[in-house]
């Protein structure tokens, strides 16, 4: 961190959804007197036109290099872009003009994308709807050049005092898990601010508040003991409760509850007016998925009129044309007054009773590839958040009271007496007094609101108030770690949970579990799987403190991604040449604290020399969850049998007993269909010990490449996967031993089987070996097909299909391929059909969304498949429906129009009728699905496709 004494200034940085905010004040002396001030952010507001601005609006435009002259995009200042950035990139309030006129430029919501988890946020994949011709960047980059934009244009105006030198504060939901706050902290480093501190954003709320009310005449919160921060922004809602208390006449305020995550706010409520403006547009068949984004740029300014003080009665959507027809294209609809009002308080904040909670049955809402939450009323999420906390209520309401006042409350519901609203949301003054309404309702009383003048500001006002109160100028809000984590220790009779540090431990302070120790193995992955809860009492009673036990409780307990470590010896030897009994060990404890900026880091630390510390990082590629799940009781002597086939001892060459392997490994485990991960991962790595010796046979080779790829399959799954695939890359090199037909198969179907643990880089490596296999060309001359039929052509067709990793266009060329071939050749016909069902299904197996083939180019191969006689080729049929699965996502979905005739000729055609559930709902694939879909059944326990939503 800057020191305090380097640092002239201290800055706030509110990086919103929808705007970033910039606040600071002076460094000296008096601090608590120095005056908080907006930094007003230079920006282009038009063509060559650059005004200052109390907000940054967090968009951008990707212009083309013809659209306007680099003059006309000129800032006051030397542009130098983030490290993987593009140019023409225009950022602020001229940006989020250009997003309601021209469509698929435009970048919005990229912190609501640094929270989702099911794509990978440092590829290139905004503008989520882009046009074709569009460059993406990632959600890392589009959040860094923001806070780029905003240092450049700080030391333009402060070229002594520059930003990278100020003590700075960057805001960030209370809900944000580690992962989106580790991102976080990448975009600023990317964004040249390499030492910042991040602040929750209901805290910096309750901090601006604070600032205000102790300026007041004797200030006196006894009367308020409990608030309820509610911050509802432009993608999140953030919930934190904040208990003020007295001892000896000294007032502290401590943050005692913080909510989960929701992806859900003034987005949401746009998104809504743009499907009634739809509507009302009388399109016959939804809108282009651009259009759409286009269409909630206008309806976010009828928003914000019609929920203000003295509204009109209406509001006007215009929808420009496109191209020559600009303006002559354009149409218009009117929102009225009452619609848009009643959607805004009866849609998201309606008044329910109490026990009234979010409905969490039906899918989540996806769009743009975001997955907002499934129920849109903001007031049942509230109503949840304080059902899940009643007992921290009751605790700090009961303190304020006597103990007879404590004993008749006990079995009331506790409900916060103070109430403090944050965010673009509370603009809105029905908005605010709705909210309001909903508390004293629950409450039977009233409830005191507290004053917020400026919702938009509050937030970055509130981070400097923090460096302040760091410094003793001002109060400062108590509470720590906002949630407890554990341990899982997983058993054959009851699983417990061991907590690592407890709800409210202080930032920097070291919590070492001194009562238990790990023997943990030297130069290779362990693994330590995580939970976490925002709960203060369990389920059973009982209260996480650090080194407690607890049964896992899975109401209230979430996974979190597992944290995975490989504790370097220093040594070099190749692990193949130690037996077990020569594996180097060390006995550790953990230690665990809370980072000044909020993240929790783990060490496993040698309990005879504390200096030898392992950090244990975060397993954050393809999380997915995995059920738990018991050792097989002949796991061990399954594992026995494969390391004395593949021993070093040249002794073991037993063909009959090597030919013999899987039949006694499912004799010991039952059928492979039925492996769970936890023991296939136990196969494969007694395989891998022995990778060297694979060779040593024809039925060494085969059986090892079928059983561990199989075992390792789909590549990832289990979160020391990345560490195994590492082991597994180099063997690509080497080949095979034995190169005859049945051995390139065996060897492409290994790679299918695990490609999903493959990079980008990777899987190129291995489509430009076989593309030349591939190409139309290859079968067409009698030499060359006869050639591509010995290196294992249809085992090469799958295992390209299974790349998900290639660029769409890498993808679309070979969709281009197949359909081409089966269209016009008998042979290998039925692979080709499933390769392009594979290419072009709209839910990818583990690749990233933006990576799937445009739905234009889907929509051209569907005409052919359409044509086809199904009853003859039921694979046609069957890639006709990959590609018409139904996600509810409109950049992928294929039009209703193409969807209908496909369900027609379903229903007409002698194929699966179960098929008809994929084309008509967003449900996941079951696992026969899966297995007709990828290639190989699922491991047991494995939830790959669709995230549930769990019940909060």
């Amino acid at each position: 961190m800057a020191s305090s004494k380097k640092s002239r200034f201290l800055v706030g940085i509110d990086l919103g959804t929808t705007n970033t905010v910039v606040a600071f004040c002076e460094n000296n002396e008096p601090l608590k007197e120095s005056p908080l001030q907006l930094f007003e952010i230079p920006q282009l507001v038009g063509q060559g036109e650059v005004a200052k601005r109390p907000q940054l609006p967090s968009f951008r435009f990707h212009a083309t290099k013809q659209q306007f002259s680099s003059e006309s995009l000129q800032l006051p200042w030397e542009q130098h872009s983030v490290d993987g950035d593009i140019e023409q990139v225009i950022i602020g309030e001229w940006a989020r003009e250009l997003g309601s006129q021209v469509e698929g430029r435009q970048v919005s919501s990229a912190k609501s994308w640094l929270s989702h988890s099911n794509v990978d946020r440092e590829s290139d994949i905004l503008p989520w709807a882009g046009a074709d011709d569009v460059d993406k960047i990632s959600p890392v980059i589009a959040s860094a050049s923001y806070l780029n934009h905003i240092r450049l244009a700080w030391n333009h105006q402060n070229p002594i005092n520059r930003l990278e030198e100020q003590e700075v504060v960057i805001t960030v939901p209370a809900s944000f898990d580690e992962t989106a706050r580790n991102l976080t902290l990448k975009a600023a480093r990317l964004a040249g601010l390499d030492s910042v501190l991040l602040l929750e954003e209901p805290q910096a709320a309750c901090y601006d508040w604070y600032a205000r009310f102790e300026q007041q005449q004797n200030p006196d919160l006894s009367d308020i003991p409990l608030i309820l921060i509610c911050d509802v922004g432009g993608g999140t809602t953030d919930l934190s409760l904040i208990k003020a208390n007295y001892t000896d006449n000294q007032l502290s305020l401590s943050r005692i509850g913080v909510g989960e995550h929701l992806m859900l706010g003034g987005d949401n409520i746009d998104l809504a007016l743009a499907h009634i403006s739809e509507q009302k547009l009388n399109n016959k068949t939804p809108m282009k998925a651009q259009a759409l984004g286009k269409l909630i740029s206008q309806t976010r300014r009828v928003k914000e009129t019609l929920l203000g003080v003295n509204a009109p009665e209406e509001g006007k959507v215009t929808l420009l044309g496109g191209g020559s027809r600009l303006i002559g294209g354009a149409r218009s609809v009117a929102l009225s007054k009452q619609e848009v009002q009643e959607l805004g308080l009866e849609g998201f904040f309606p008044d329910i009773e109490f026990d009234q909670l979010p409905n969490h049955k039906r899918s989540a809402v996806v769009e743009f590839g975001l997955p907002y939450v499934s129920d849109p009323a903001i007031t049942k999420h509230v109503a949840q958040f304080l059902n899940q906390h009643q007992a921290a209520c009751h605790d700090a309401l009961n303190t304020a009271n006597n103990a007879a006042q404590s004993s008749s409350q006990s079995n009331e519901k506790a409900i916060p007496v103070a109430l403090l609203v944050n965010g673009g949301a509370f603009n809105s003054p029905l908005i605010k007094a709705r909210m309001q309404t909903v508390l004293e309702h629950w409450r039977g009383d009233a409830i005191t609101l507290l004053d917020n003048p400026h919702p938009d500001y509050a937030v970055a006002y509130g981070a400097v108030a923090y460096s302040k109160a760091r410094r003793g100028a001002q109060l400062k809000i108590g509470g720590g770690s906002p949630r407890s984590y554990f341990l899982h220790l997983p058993s054959k009779n009851k699983s417990q949970a061991l907590c690592l540090l407890g709800k409210g431990a202080e930032e920097g302070t070291e919590v070492r579990l001194t009562g238990r120790r790990f023997a943990l193995t030297l130069d290779q992955p362990v693994r330590f799987n995580l939970l976490t809860t925002t709960i203060d009492a369990l389920n059973d009673g009982s209260s996480p403190n650090n080194g407690t036990l607890h049964a896992v409780d899975s109401d209230v307990m979430q996974a979190l991604p597992p944290y995975v470590a490989s504790l370097d010896s220093g040594k070099v030897e190749d692990s193949e040449t130690l037996s077990a009994n020569q594996k180097r060990r060390v006995e550790v404890q953990l230690s665990s604290k809370l980072t000044e900026v909020g993240t929790l880091q783990l060490e496993c630390v040698d309990i005879n020399d504390d200096t030898a510390r392992w950090q244990v990082e975060f397993e954050v590629r393809n999380q997915k969850a995995v059920q738990e799940q018991e050792i097989p009781a002949n796991l061990q002597q399954s594992k026995e049998l494969i390391s004395k086939l593949y021993s070093g001892s040249k002794k073991q060459t037993d063909v009959k007993e090597i030919k013999m392997l899987a039949k006694q490994l499912e004799r010991n485990l039952g059928k492979r269909d039925n492996w769970d991960v936890t023991t296939s991962r136990h196969i494969f790595d007694a395989f891998a010990l022995g990778k060297k010796r694979r060779r040593r046979s024809e039925p060494h080779e085969k059986n090892w490449l079928r059983l561990a790829g199989y075992s390792l399959r789909p590549g990832f799954g289990d979160p020391v996967d990345s560490w195994r695939m590492e082991q597994v890359w180099p063997l690509y090199q080497q080949s095979i031993q034995f190169k005859n037909q049945q051995g390139w198969s065996d060897w492409w179907i290994f790679w299918r089987r695990v490609s999903g643990g493959l990079n980008q880089e990777q899987q190129e490596t291995i489509l430009a070996d076989i593309a030349k296999y591939l190409h139309p060309g290859a079968l067409k001359n009698p030499q060359s097909a006869k050639l591509a039929h010995e290196q294992g052509y249809e085992a090469m067709v799958r295992l390209s299909a299974s790349l998900e990793r290639l660029h769409f266009d890498d993808k679309t060329l070979l969709a281009n391929w197949f359909i081409s071939k089966a269209c016009n050749m008998d042979s290998y016909r039925d692979a080709h059909w499933w390769a392009l069902a594979r290419l072009a299904n709209r839910r990818p197996l583990y690749g990233s969304q933006h990576n799937v083939i445009p739905v234009t180019d889907v929509q051209g191969w569907l005409k052919t498949l359409l044509d086809l006689d199904w009853n003859k080729q039921k694979m046609a049929a069957f890639a006709a429906v990959m590609m018409s699965c139904k996600t509810g996502d409109r950049t992928l979905d294929i039009s209703e129009e193409y969807r209908a005739q496909v369900i027609d000729k379903i229903t007409t055609s002698k194929v699966p009728q179960t098929w008809l559930h994929l084309l008509n709902s967003e449900e996941s694939f079951d696992q026969e699905e899966a297995q007709k879909a990828f290639g190989d059944t699922l491991p047991a326990g494995l939830q790959l496709l669709k995230e549930d939503l769990k019940e909060e």
